[in-house]
């Protein structure tokens, strides 16, 4: 219960904001936000202000007839919040509409959702590198206070004998034969010494620790002993509030630059048939990540709240029809043909594109389900129980 309830104020923090960035845009082109809620209808209570100057409340779902500007509501779906902008769908052309503003106007209001977003990333990082955030120390800034220093698995090489052994991705090792290591080349050389001859792996997974029993041999890769791991070292990276902010941005521009190539190869393999090589996934996928982040402890959860704003706004901005990126993209179209692409087709495309993407999202919550099976049965069984 309590990841769920994490789930969703993360989620509606990221919406939340995103819909700000709409909201702050428009107006300050003078386009007329009609309502700005937080939730999603239906509308609980409101606030605005009339024709003739005066704040009024109004409950429930009533239509607001009087209002001069933005009526203010907080809705009763607790999930980010929303921004109606005069229009948006192409249904009004008075002065203060969306489609009464220039092509550049109407894309930097389309495109300051995103923009919010990331800048929403760059905070939380920012904080993070305040407070001390975990990370691999290649590179590191030589003025950063480093802590907790430790050795990570970063790859385990399919058929090798870590994989064999059960070693996985994200493993800490604690100690090899009772000898702990804090330097890569150190643990390196030892276990180049160590070939043939079985060892005692003590690793930190998640919560808990394991213990594996593996024998190094030569590793055709690097002509040495080995177990078949790529690793680094890892720390607590804290810097000084001036220094944290600059890096809390060049890391945010360094995750979206490899989210995007990521996203690229994930696109370019199934273009080519390839199938899918990484893990996708769903709503509930994301929310069993969600649990373990805020297991781990704070710091986690805001990295992992940081790594979630850059792929929401990534992935937004896709020239995909019902998402922010597609409606800039036929504001491109408009510009190069000088006229507007014919809105009902337009609101068809964007209809069809929503419909795609609501497919895509029950396909891979159903595929998260299937892979997560007794873990998603026990929440649902709280849940209704």
């Amino acid at each position: 219960m309590l990841t769920i309830i994490i789930f969703i104020l993360i989620l509606s923090l990221l919406v939340f904001v995103h819909e700000v960035g709409h909201f702050v845009v428009a107006r300050k082109f003078g386009v007329k936000a009609e309502e700005f809620g937080l939730g999603f209808p239906p509308r609980g209570f409101g606030f605005y202000k009339n024709t003739e100057g005066k704040w009024k409340f109004v409950f429930g779902s009533k239509e607001v007839r009087d209002a001069a500007d933005t009526v203010y509501s907080v809705n009763l779906i607790p999930l980010g919040g929303f921004v109606k902008i005069k229009g948006e769908n192409g249904d009004s052309d008075d002065p203060d509409s969306f489609m009464n503003k220039k092509i550049w106007q109407r894309a930097s209001i389309l495109a300051a959702g995103v923009t919010m977003n990331m800048v929403l990333a760059a905070a939380l990082l920012s904080v993070g590198f305040m407070i001390g955030l975990p990370q691999a120390l290649d590179g590191v800034n030589k003025k950063a206070e480093i802590s907790d220093k430790n050795i990570q698995i970063i790859e385990v090489l399919p058929d090798s004998p870590a994989a064999r052994s059960g070693f996985k991705f994200g493993d800490t090792i604690l100690s090899v034969d009772n000898n702990e290591f804090t330097d890569n080349s150190e643990l390196q050389d030892f276990v180049n010494g160590k070939v043939n001859q079985e060892l005692e792996y003590k690793v930190k997974r998640g919560e808990g620790e394991k213990t594996f029993k593996v024998t190094p041999e030569i590793m055709e890769a690097t002509g040495k002993g080995g177990i078949g791991i790529a690793i680094a070292e890892t720390g607590t990276v804290k810097y000084p509030w001036y220094m944290a902010i600059w890096e809390g941005i060049k890391a945010t521009i360094i995750l979206t630059w490899l989210i995007m190539a990521a996203l690229y190869e994930l696109l370019k393999n199934l273009i080519l048939g390839n199938g899918v090589t990484a893990d996708i996934a769903g709503p509930v996928g994301i929310a069993t990540m969600t649990g373990q982040a805020a297991r781990m402890g704070l710091i986690y959860l805001i990295q992992f709240t940081a790594l979630l704003s850059i792929n929401l706004a990534i992935v937004n901005f896709l020239p995909i029809p019902a998402l922010d990126g597609g409606r800039i993209l036929f504001l491109v179209i408009e510009k190069i043909k000088r006229r507007p692409v014919r809105r009902e087709l337009e609101a068809l495309l964007h209809n069809v594109g929503f419909i795609l993407l609501m497919a895509l999202v029950v396909l891979v919550t159903f595929r998260d389900v299937m892979k997560l099976g007794d873990k998603f049965k026990m929440i649902w069984e709280r849940l209704i129980g």
